[in-house]
């Protein structure tokens, strides 16, 4: 029997303020395969936060489904982490790519490239204390660590220590001078430096990550390293996922259609109301459902005008559909 293909093969990327468990929960819909990743939560927030369920409820069919978690205490990690497997997640993810003013204030974050020894000592205390993989999502370089060698130093300092396997941001991070926005897209893609990682590391599972939009540069970056993470473009245009699980799982069930995956969020919004949320927390998160189609807009429209009124329930997507 051939081995199973592993979920990081593609993958959505966590994205604050985003990759919430009602967008998780939609884009399960349109792919059963790819694997997702909640919002960074601090070790703070989890720890020493009122109400750490908030935080790291899911729901089931969300799996697979990683926890990513920001901290630069290595034994507060790997309390949280423990915390991460009790409640079911299939993966603790460790943040050391993140370039927002908030993180870096934390020293924690993209900053913590400048500290490989530290990061190394945080994926051994997660490794104790839990069975489900570690890994570490983090740029190629930050101010002052910029070279081919310095991300080369990092990545053997944790993979010394276990990491199970890292995903890397292909851009470096510029943490005196630009903003986190810009960080996503002015430091220019190295993707070079990430095909020579697999190259020099070649048993450690690497996954590519930056500024990846179809499906072509998808399947060219799956010639040279084991996974891609999608993430704005998962955002804006999520029913790029729908061919996901036969491309690159070898799935041969038919894929989910635009109207199906709407049919299915009504049950998941009505159950969500009913426990007293707002029904805008859950459209908000398919806007992008018709990208490029044509009635993308008039879709927009439809649910935006409708979800922030009072009273606006699970009707709004009976109504369009019915249309």
């Amino acid at each position: 029997m051939p081995s199973p293909v592993p979920s990081y093969r593609i993958s959505v990327a966590p994205m604050m303020d985003w990759t919430d468990r009602h967008f998780r929960f939609f884009m399960r819909l349109i792919s059963k395969r790819a694997l997702l990743y909640t919002e960074m939560v601090t070790t703070g927030a989890i720890l020493r936060g009122k109400d750490n369920h908030r935080y790291l409820d899911f729901s089931n069919e969300e799996h697979p489904v990683a926890l990513q978690l920001g901290g630069d205490s290595p034994k507060a990690l790997a309390d949280c982490a423990k915390i991460g497997e009790d409640y079911g997640y299939d993966e603790i993810n460790l943040n050391v790519g993140c370039p927002s003013d908030k993180v870096q204030s934390g020293s924690f974050g993209a900053r913590l490239m400048k500290e490989p020894n530290l990061v190394a000592e945080m994926v051994s205390f997660c490794k104790a204390k839990v069975k489900i993989p570690v890994t570490v999502k983090h740029r190629i370089g930050v101010d002052g660590k910029e070279s081919y060698e310095d991300l080369h130093h990092f990545v053997s300092k944790i993979k010394g220590a276990g990491v199970d396997h890292i995903i890397v941001h292909a851009r470096i991070a510029i943490l005196e001078g630009l903003s986190p926005k810009e960080n996503r897209t002015v430091p220019p893609l190295r993707y070079a430096d990430v095909y020579r990682l697999k190259k020099d590391f070649p048993d450690l599972p690497i996954t590519i990550n930056g500024g990846i939009k179809t499906h072509a540069e998808i399947a060219d970056h799956l010639t040279k390293v084991d996974g891609v993470m999608v993430g704005r473009a998962a955002y804006d245009n999520p029913f790029l996922f729908a061919g996901v699980d036969s491309l690159y799982f070898g799935s041969k069930e038919t894929p989910p259609t635009r109207e199906s995956v709407l049919q299915e969020m009504i049950p998941y919004l009505r159950s969500f109301r009913m426990g007293g949320g707002k029904t805008h927390h859950v459209l908000r998160h398919i806007l992008g459902l018709y990208h490029g189609e044509k009635g993308a807009k008039e879709f927009r429209k439809f649910l935006t005008d409708r979800m922030h009124l009072s009273g606006a329930n699970e009707s709004i997507l009976e109504d369009y559909v019915m249309r």
